[in-house]
């Protein structure tokens, strides 16, 4: 999901075929020139870009938003906003990669919306989200095999809202992004054990505005993005808020990170090297210079690792999504990376 400054899925894919992996390295900012080998199957993609970008046919209508992997890659969560781009109520669907059927996980009216990233646990099974049913956000747990009546409320403050949840890989903790009711500005990146055991712990400084919290596969890390200085930057911090790291640099905004599952490197959306419209990038955890992945005249945002490392999920539109009528999803290849 797109953020600004003024408002802010081993499935063996058979079906694929592979175009090759090139080493890049991390000083690179552009791949280089490729050949586009277009895809075989007409089930699981219907539309190839030039830069070798799939849309992943998925028959739901609406925006769908926030393509967050399965733990076995055989499956994608998303968000479903009903009327156009972030516009609610929104529901969260599984589509099975295989045979691009779908389900409904959560529709009930309100707005339920995951974030890219570590949304699905791989031990417990367990899908986080937020959710405006009232009295207003809160985080909720789903198991995979779930639907609409088998959520649990993780969250519960009378005078603060909560949003954008990721769990962490043992499932026992979730950070998320907390706002005062009715405030859109000064986002708290909040840590919290879903058994309810502990208090809220601020992870960062309430006089800040950061958002997009995403736990790292070895649990250590959480990246999020924070707003300085006129722009959107990715940030790394340790898992109890010490040690904050800028690890982006550079004009333009970035946001929606989230990590590869090595945990060497993050994908994140950027309008930087002077771009109209976000496309995506990867970086090195350690830091360097940022290589672009996608090269789109529109809008990419929203990635996602899948568990795999082969691929990479996101949303997309021509223009900008904002007031819309929405984005769709798309797929494309990672090249094999070294630091």
């Amino acid at each position: 999901m797109r953020i600004t400054a003024a408002a802010i899925f081993t499935f063996l894919f058979v079906l694929f075929i592979e175009t090759g992996c090139r080493t890049i390295p991390p000083s690179q900012t552009d791949f280089p020139a490729r050949t586009i080998t277009p895809k075989t199957t007409s089930t699981l993609f219907d539309v190839q870009r030039e830069d070798g970008a799939d849309r992943i046919n998925i028959p739901v209508n609406g925006s769908l938003q926030n393509p967050a992997w399965s733990p076995d890659s055989k499956y994608i969560l998303f968000t479903r906003f009903r009327d156009g781009y972030n516009a609610g109520p929104a529901d969260l669907f599984v589509v099975d990669l295989g045979s691009i059927g779908t389900r409904v996980l959560i529709s009930d009216g309100s707005g339920n919306v995951n974030l890219p990233g570590s949304s699905w646990n791989p031990l417990t099974q367990k899908i986080v989200f937020s959710s405006s049913c009232e009295p207003h956000d809160e985080i909720y747990l789903i198991d995979e095999s779930g639907s609409s009546g088998d959520e649990v409320k993780i969250t519960n403050r009378s005078d603060m809202a909560a949003y954008e949840p990721s769990l962490s890989p043992d499932g026992q903790w979730v950070v998320f992004e907390s706002h005062e009711l009715d405030i859109e500005d000064n986002g708290v990146i909040v840590k919290y054990r879903v058994d309810g055991t502990t208090l809220y712990q601020n992870l960062t400084d309430p006089d800040e505005d950061c958002r997009q919290p995403n736990w790292s596969p070895a649990s250590d890390k959480i990246l999020y993005q924070k707003f300085s200085e006129g722009q959107w930057d990715i940030w790394v911090m340790n898992n109890d808020g010490a040690n904050h790291q800028k690890i982006t640099s550079g004009a333009g905004d970035k946001t929606d990170a989230s990590f590869s599952p090595d945990g060497q490197w993050i994908v994140y959306s950027s309008n930087e090297l002077g771009l109209e419209f976000a496309n995506l990038f990867i970086a090195p955890i350690s830091g360097g210079s940022a290589i672009r992945l996608t090269h789109y005249e529109g809008y990419d945002g929203a990635p996602s690792w899948s568990s795999d490392s082969k691929m990479i999920a996101f949303e997309s539109h021509p223009d900008d999504p904002d007031s819309s009528p929405g984005t769709t999803l798309w797929a494309i290849d990672v090249p094999a990376l070294h630091q």
